[in-house]
């Protein structure tokens, strides 16, 4: 098998990608990869169409960006005082995209995500970023569902 130099993870901060951070930790420690970890601030240019201003949703999004960017620091703080090498990115626009642009300009050997198991109208009015990014990425892609795991000692 081909060793993986780096592997992406892209977070949103949920209780779903705290369950699935494990794994891309295993991932990169057993490889000796570099870790990165992305955060994609969702684009809402499109709300202009309403009567706001583009400057206010520009600040908003300026705005999350910035507390991604601590909450992303706090995450570190928390998961990774002792793992190197990694990187942190915080971008905005649409997360499939994002993440599969992210991981071909940085030469991404595995992608680690979580699946949130949406269903119905929620499904369909959101999409999928793991269904996107499996179909489109170059790199391998590892999808995890974290509340269909079973615990490590349970019987099978």
């Amino acid at each position: 098998m081909k060793a993986f130099k780096n592997v992406l993870f892209p977070t949103d901060f949920s209780e779903c990608s705290e369950k699935v951070f494990p794994f891309a930790l295993e991932m990169a420690q057993k490889f000796d990869a570099k870790l990165y970890l992305l955060f994609v601030v969702r684009d809402i240019s499109y709300l202009v169409t309403i009567n706001v201003s583009g400057d206010a949703l520009m600040n908003t999004v300026a705005e999350v960006a910035r507390g991604a960017e601590k909450q992303m620091q706090e995450f570190c703080d928390k998961y990774l005082r002792d793992l190197s090498p990694y990187e942190t990115t915080v971008v905005i626009g649409n997360p499939a995209d994002e993440i599969l642009k992210f991981a071909n300009e940085h030469a991404i050997d595995l992608i680690v995500m979580g699946t949130h198991g949406r269903k119905g109208l929620d499904r369909t009015l959101m999409g999928s970023v793991a269904d996107h990014v499996i179909k489109n990425a170059a790199a391998p892609v590892l999808t995890i569902n974290p509340f269909r795991r079973k615990a490590a000692n349970s019987e099978p």
